[in-house]
């Protein structure tokens, strides 16, 4: 990080310049009613309601919500409290039957809770969803990940996770219920023309299931790298990973945490908290990747605005 942007070389006008683009490039990707008043936005969770079931005891998916709770991408609170990784492909296809059996699950809630549609065939360990385009799919990954639970985007295709062990009540109406959020705030709450568009591609994201299996020891290697650069350059003190693939910072507050996921989202990382806990993905081998570099420079950034933001609210 450039030294000549501590706070005590630069000017209160900066501060604020900044603070105001970053606020815009916030609302850019909100839905409208959360526009100039997401802070407003409760972050705690209150519970979710138990599933329903037809005559035939299957889950009546398209019957369970009348209403949904914030979106955690505008300060809700997330749908899950902890992370919801993906599974291997060497998991997923173990047990075939299983799989089968989760995956027709996913698709059939997916079609009855919201106007998307599965796809036929979808890489082993995921469940792939047609969203309207790459724009929709790409905000949708956004969304879906800053609810605690996995999700990738190819194209317009929005991949979920799929698993085996894959519970009804559990994993599965995770998956759904995050799928089904999102896709009501974006599609029913933002008219067509006022959707986010040209997101970025390039979003930082953590690593897939199978990339991370198969390179578990020189993620928990860059894991370390980048939490001594964290502490180093930003001042920031790293808690233990909770979840590979992930670099979790203990925030003074919820509000913290919130505001600081925001800001990284804004600037196209993918982000999460669990309570006060921000967490950002990890870069492989951040020492020598230009990704690595842009990454603290993002929270590092953040984490300024946000102690100017305070100091001066």
């Amino acid at each position: 990080m450039d030294p000549q942007r501590h706070p005590d070389s630069v000017s209160s006008v900066s501060f604020t310049e900044e603070l105001t683009a970053l606020e815009a490039a916030i609302n850019a990707f909100l839905p409208p009613r959360y526009v100039g008043c997401y802070e407003e936005v409760p972050p705690s969770s209150m519970g979710s309601a138990s599933l329903k079931y037809d005559r035939e005891g299957r889950v009546a998916w398209g019957e369970i919500w009348t209403t949904f709770c914030h979106l955690a991408l505008a300060g809700g609170p997330p749908h899950r409290g902890r992370w919801l990784p993906g599974v291997t492909t060497r998991e997923a296809e173990a047990r075939p039957a299983e799989q089968q059996s989760v995956v027709a699950e996913i698709k059939r809630a997916i079609r009855l809770s919201s106007s998307l549609r599965a796809i036929e065939d979808a890489p082993a360990g995921w469940v792939g969803i047609r969203c309207e385009d790459q724009d929709m799919a790409a905000w949708m990954v956004r969304a879906i990940v800053a609810e605690n639970v996995c999700a990738r985007h190819e194209g317009s295709i929005l991949y979920v996770p799929a698993g085996p062990d894959f519970r009804l009540e559990k994993e599965v109406k995770n998956v759904v219920v995050c799928v089904a959020k999102s896709c009501h705030y974006l599609l029913d709450h933002v008219e067509p023309e006022e959707r986010p568009r040209g997101l970025n591609l390039h979003v930082l994201q953590p690593p897939a299931p199978d990339d991370l299996a198969s390179n578990a020891g020189a993620y928990q290697a860059a894991a370390e790298k980048m939490a001594q650069d964290f502490q180093i350059l930003a001042g920031l003190a790293v808690s233990p990973a909770a979840a590979a693939g992930w670099l979790g910072f203990e925030c003074a507050s919820e509000e913290m945490a919130v505001w600081m996921q925001r800001a990284v989202i804004a600037k196209d990382v993918l982000a999460r908290r669990e309570n006060a806990t921000l967490f950002i993905p990890v870069c492989l081998v951040p020492a020598a990747s230009t990704d690595g570099d842009r990454l603290i420079n993002i929270v590092a950034d953040a984490h300024r605005l946000w102690q100017f933001k305070t100091a001066n609210s």
